[in-house]
């Protein structure tokens, strides 16, 4: 049985140098408003409690943490899939 990936987005305050960013390699970092926003495919809760107690470890200010959900294909879906490569 193949476990379903999420998809997650998690604002982290400020901006995250590039020490801080090699704990979430599954991540892609972008910043935005001054904080930084990691997308990501979590394969399930373990791996979603991991970044989260990654971030807790390093001190880090979770600002926002939200599962995208799928949608159908439109120009505004674009931009979450373009953040994976995809």
């Amino acid at each position: 049985m193949n476990p379903v990936r999420s998809l997650y987005r998690i604002r982290i305050g400020g901006h995250l140098g590039p020490t801080a960013l090699s704990a979430f390699p599954a991540m892609v970092s972008r910043v935005e408003a001054g904080d930084t926003v990691l997308t990501g495919p979590l394969a399930d809760r373990a791996a979603l409690f991991g970044v989260l107690a990654e971030i807790e470890a390093l001190g880090l200010e979770l600002i926002e943490l939200r599962q995208v959900l799928p949608r159908s294909k439109s120009p505004s879906s674009d931009e979450d899939l373009s953040l994976l490569g995809e």
